[in-house]
């Protein structure tokens, strides 16, 4: 939190490309605007980025307005708005090299002229040369512990896009369906787990996942359960009282990259569509186990157990 000097610092540095002022309260378009400006940060600063609305932007000197309890809610309303400002225009081409738009999506540090941690996990041909967790371990279990003999056996590894898309295609092949009555007369096509309620589960935990640790993500299989468990528990603001109810993002440019490449949604809807998937399949509900601040396990058990 910003001391009382630093604060009348930053309201009188008027030539910092950091700092904007406004005596308005609401000129939204021009709050939007700001947010987005030190959010991109192109000029690399790395550094957080101010809006002071009540101060004078050619003085810094403070209006005097009054703060009531609408104008502190109108303010927090623009954290969520989906409202784009400003519109954008189609181009054809703008000039910036591959460096420049890497930059402007967070995969690339101008001031270091490298690539930044999500840029090396999305692109590097091995990120697992400086994340030596960043993999997903697969074993498939004859028995119902560790101890018992290994079915078969996979090892994920590789840039992100690369470990996602062999995922994705993986599992596909994972639960054939085979009939199941449901009655004297007819019978219904069932898997022993849902192939999406899976996917959902381990997608989760790749975004999620503390990628400091040098632990992967395991997807295990034994007889009777799925076990799939990523290094890093909760983070931010989501609570054992609060998950999946709350939502918070520990890698949000991994994040954002899955949800553009429509692994994930980013609405909170993960492991809410996973259970839904795992009840209509006569699953019991995935199971969670915390433990902060080293690991979240998912289990899921098989259909009619």
């Amino acid at each position: 939190m910003l001391s009382n000097e630093q604060i009348r610092g930053l309201l009188k540095d008027i030539e910092a490309d950091n700092v904007e002022r406004t005596v308005s309260t609401n000129k939204t378009d021009k709050f939007c605007e700001a947010i987005c400006a030190f959010a991109n940060d192109m000029p690399g600063h790395d550094t957080p980025g101010y809006l002071f609305i009540g101060a004078d932007d050619k003085t810094g000197e403070i209006a005097g307005i009054e703060v009531s309890d609408q104008l502190l809610q109108n303010l927090a309303g623009h954290r969520d708005s989906g409202q784009i400002v400003p519109l954008p225009s189609l181009i054809e081409e703008n000039d910036r090299d591959l460096f420049q738009q890497m930059t402007a999506l967070g995969f690339w540090d101008v001031q270091n002229n490298c690539s930044t941690n999500a840029g090396a996990l999305l692109f590097a041909e091995s990120p697992q040369n400086w994340f030596p967790g960043a993999y997903i371990q697969y074993v498939r279990f004859d028995g119902d512990g560790l101890e018992a003999d290994i079915l078969d056996e996979r090892k994920f590894t590789g840039d992100l896009l690369t470990i996602l898309r062999e995922l994705d295609a993986f599992i596909k092949t994972l639960f054939p369906s085979r009939p199941v009555p449901v009655s004297s007369l007819r019978e219904e096509q069932r898997t022993p787990y849902p192939n999406w309620a899976i996917r959902e589960l381990l997608m989760n935990a790749v975004m999620h996942r503390d990628y400091q640790s040098n632990a992967p993500v395991t997807f295990y299989w034994f007889y009777n359960r799925i076990e799939i468990q990523n290094p890093g528990g909760l983070f931010g603001s989501v609570t054992p009282e609060t998950f999946p109810d709350q939502n918070d993002y520990r890698n949000p440019k991994i994040a954002e990259a899955m949800k553009v490449l429509k692994y994930v949604n980013r609405f909170r809807r993960g492991i809410i569509r996973a259970q839904a998937l795992l009840q209509k399949n006569c699953n019991p509900p995935a199971k969670f186990t915390i433990n902060q601040p080293n690991y979240f396990l998912a289990t899921v058990r098989e259909a009619g157990s």
